[in-house]
């Protein structure tokens, strides 16, 4: 693909930038629910979201919060090369797919990464694993090209799945995973996709951007290496990182509705996760947000009110960001559900909260490496 140049930017002699496009697909939760496999799997397989970024060892990155994940691009890795659909995650930093060694019934029906069919691939004797709240994920390490629309990362290092977790990951619409989180949590000490790009001068900035579309409008990407002032006319908040982990940030001391202040009256953290469909909050903070929007406890909510719904507002580094109702209401079939989940973790520095795909609609994002800060700039 060619690369891209955005009014502004230098030339492309000077300036390296790749933009690569995002498509909405079922989530693996319709597709389940749509093979009346969901209840089952629900009952088999209780979860806590929060696993994932307080993981109980070193190399586990728990994926049960992918159940809601739409939001997939393509690579490829190798030459000449093989093309995958993964979920561009900020909440993680590994890159995985599966391979020709998998077993699994999940592997069946995705694509496989075949080494044999790679002249640049490198092999290693490091194995991966990575512990799901479904199961797990082992493999073995490797080192190849990976593309990302116009840019190549030569001697990537990435994970050949050889087990998967069962059948219901066989529905998953993605291949695999390209974390976008910091090195500190990668397992296995594996070198983030991202990292390399700066490292290797691939990127003209140490920044991407992200911008999710609403409904089934087309035009959500990832932005490698710049910012598109199409998407920050109405300016850019900058938030310093409160830890150089996943994207987290401190929250204010008050989530409010209509003026009045419903959560976080403690002092919270939160964390900007792309790889998170919904809004997740500690459980508490949810029963009073729920009862506050007149839903019921497991979030669902009369369609015909949803018009007279307010926004929830967060207060972060001394400004405010509302989340509409367009944004937090999801339908289905009739059938009207608040986009938020509870969870409990306590931080030193306040509860926790994350801050998925449901915030990121109404915000165009920027992920800072250089300066270690989220920018949110309002989309109209």
């Amino acid at each position: 693909m060619k690369l891209l140049l955005l009014l502004g930017l230098v030339t492309l002699a000077q300036c390296l930038v790749s933009r690569i496009p995002l498509r909405r697909a079922k989530s693996l939760r319709q597709s389940l629910r749509e093979h009346g496999l969901l209840n089952r799997y629900l009952k088999q397989h209780p979860y806590n979201l929060a696993a994932k970024y307080f993981p109980t060892s070193t190399s586990a990155e728990p994926l049960q919060n992918y159940l809601n994940t739409e939001y997939f691009g393509t690579i490829s890795i190798g030459t000449p090369a093989q093309e995958f659909t993964v979920i561009f995650d900020t909440g993680s930093s590994n890159l995985w797919v599966p391979s020709v060694y998998c077993s699994s019934k999940s592997c069946s029906n995705h694509k496989r990464f075949n080494p044999a069919d790679s002249s640049t691939f490198i092999s290693t004797n490091d194995s991966l694993y990575i512990a799901y709240g479904t199961g797990s994920m082992t493999g073995v390490l490797g080192y190849d090209t990976v593309t990302v629309t116009g840019i190549e990362v030569i001697h990537q290092i990435f994970g050949l799945s050889e087990t998967e977790p069962g059948d219901f990951f066989y529905y998953a619409p993605f291949d695999g995973i390209l974390g976008l989180a910091f090195p500190s949590i990668a397992s296995s000490g594996a070198t983030p996709v991202f990292d390399n790009m700066m490292a290797e001068g691939l990127v003209s900035k140490d920044l991407f951007s992200v911008y999710l579309s609403k409904n089934e409008q087309s035009g959500s990407f990832v932005l490698f290496g710049a910012i598109d002032p199409f998407y920050t006319t109405r300016g850019i908040t900058w938030i310093p990182l409160s830890a150089e982990t996943y994207w987290q940030i401190t929250m204010d001391r008050y989530v409010s509705i209509n003026g009045k202040s419903v959560a976080c009256s403690l002092g919270c953290q939160a964390i900007v996760d792309t790889g998170t469909s919904l809004l997740a909050m500690p459980n508490r903070a949810l029963g009073t947000i729920l009862r506050t929007l007149g839903a019921s406890s497991g979030g669902e909510i009369n369609c015909n009110s949803v018009s007279m719904l307010p926004d929830v507002v967060f207060h972060i580094n001394g400004k405010a960001f509302p989340v509409s109702p367009s944004a937090y209401v999801m339908e289905s079939n009739g059938f009207c559900n608040l986009g938020f989940e509870g969870m409990n973790v306590p931080t030193e520095s306040g509860e926790l909260w994350i801050l998925g795909d449901i915030f990121i609609h109404e915000y165009y994002v920027i992920f800072n490496r250089a300066k270690n800060m989220v920018g949110l700039s309002p989309l109209p």
